[in-house]
């Protein structure tokens, strides 16, 4: 049952940040999915697996994302 609801919060947090303005909260909802398929392939009794996902996935991609916005972001006049 717990692997459903992690499923839908997994996807649901996908959706929103492939619909967000912000790109920061696109990042941490980028972050949030891929701590959500690290712990199920946790469950699926692939730890390997679940620990490079949320390293990478969870981790790293969302810290890069951020900086690049902050980057890249335009000084306002």
């Amino acid at each position: 049952m717990i692997e459903y609801m992690v499923i839908i919060v997994a996807v649901v947090s996908a959706i929103i940040a492939l619909l967000q303005n912000d790109l920061l909260k696109a990042a941490i909802l980028t972050g949030i999915s891929g701590f959500c398929v690290a712990f199920l392939f946790q469950l699926l009794l692939a730890p390997d697996v679940a620990l490079t996902q949320a390293i990478v996935e969870g981790a790293i991609v969302p810290v890069f994302i951020a900086l690049a916005v902050l980057k890249t972001r335009r000084k306002e006049a």
